[in-house]
């Protein structure tokens, strides 16, 4: 079994879908890892070190899809209409492509690849089940982003996050709101209590209420949200009456919040919109928001992509594709998913790919497969 690592090439991606630990692991199982050069480097990782563990180094994309079993990826592949090179007319028929490909944002590729006979999966789409968790490319991505954040957060904030009583006087630790307790809020929780912050968080779902808490955070939630959780475990869209009362919430714990790391997505819909301007306008001089879910349209009307703007004295972060700026252990993280997810369907005979079409792993990241479209969720609309 051949599996291509090839170079990303969207601007700004700076990790690659592979390790050195786990090129070890699939030439322990028989498989024939083949990199393209230089994929590696913005992770820090040479074309030597991918070689002293196994892999092959090819020159160009052209070489490294060849005649590839497997394709890992881990931004969807670009597209001419996009200003770059057509990356799918590198791959063979058959090819089974893995990666992070944002289906429910870009639903004309995923039937490009079914037009092309590609088989398709999206890491984000793999079921939140138990069995699953080492596999779970969303959430090792979100606890990387959720670490930055707080990083980013107080690199801006132009005053020390923790409480320190000193000769020259006392200041007073830094009051965090995280918006959103998913992975990476949880994780962004963590850390602000690590960097000295009196952190609360507020999330839509209660059932999160106990992980908040038992991270040394409060809880800030609106009364009444029952039924605010999907089955996956992802916020649900809620009601007016809902919204209304969470603006008001979040409006007053804003008046006195320091710095607010926002996390909240919907799953194949525009990011809430939970800070308003009227709210940054209330908000101290001086204070700080990242804003993790600029991609999706942002947490807060202010946000402008890649840049850190102020507005009444409020800086305001926006830098996309947060985990790329720890590419090395995001890479490593990443990589360890792709195994995890491929090694048990890696024949110990053959050293060929047998991929069982009724788990319910694959049933639920599978997109396409035999020419057509074969996802539940993206052929239903939803997410």
């Amino acid at each position: 079994m051949k599996i291509a690592v090839p170079k990303e090439i969207r601007d700004g991606e700076r990790r690659v879908a592979m390790s050195p630990e786990v090129v070890k692991k699939f030439v322990a199982k028989g498989a024939e890892l083949v990199v393209q050069s230089g994929a590696g480097e913005a992770a820090a990782i040479p074309d030597k070190v991918f070689e002293e563990a196994g892999a092959l180094i090819a020159p160009d994309a052209a070489a490294v899809y060849g005649e590839a079993d497997l394709v890992f990826k881990v931004q969807r592949p670009m597209t001419q209409g996009e200003g770059g090179p057509e990356e799918l007319d590198l791959m063979p028929a058959e090819t089974v492509l893995i990666g992070l490909l944002a289906p429910l944002a870009n639903r004309a590729q995923v039937e490009d690849y079914a037009r092309r006979g590609i088989t398709a999966l999206a890491m984000e789409l793999i079921p939140r089940i138990s069995r699953a968790q080492g596999m779970d490319a969303l959430s090792s991505q979100s606890t990387i982003a959720g670490y930055k954040a707080v990083l980013d957060a107080a690199s801006e904030f132009n005053r020390l996050m923790p409480m320190m009583m000193t000769a020259a006087g006392t200041i007073v630790p830094a009051k965090v709101l995280v918006l959103g307790a998913g992975v990476a809020g949880l994780q962004a929780i963590a850390t602000s209590k690590r960097l000295g912050g009196v952190v609360s968080a507020f999330d839509v779902r209660p059932a999160v209420k106990e992980q908040v808490e038992s991270l040394g955070a409060k809880f800030v939630g609106v009364e009444g949200a029952g039924g605010a959780e999907t089955e996956g475990g992802y916020a649900r869209e809620m009601d007016e009456e809902y919204k209304r009362r969470q603006a008001m919430l979040i409006h007053e714990t804003l008046k006195k919040t320091d710095i607010v790391i926002a996390t909240a997505l919907i799953p194949g819909k525009p990011a809430p919109l939970l800070i308003t301007e009227e709210m940054v306008g209330d908000m101290r001089a001086g204070s700080v928001i990242v804003d993790l879910a600029v991609e999706a349209g942002g947490n807060c009307a202010l946000t402008e992509k890649d840049r850190v703007v102020e507005r009444d004295g409020v800086k305001i972060v926006g830098y996309a594709n947060v985990p790329s700026r720890v590419p090395i252990d995001a890479s490593a993280f990443y990589a360890k998913n792709l195994y995890n997810l491929i090694a048990p369907m890696i024949d110990e005979e053959t050293k060929s790919l047998k991929i069982d079409w009724e788990d319910e792993i694959i049933k639920g990241a599978l997109l396409t497969r035999g020419g057509a479209v074969v996802n539940d969720a993206f052929n239903s609309g939803g997410g």
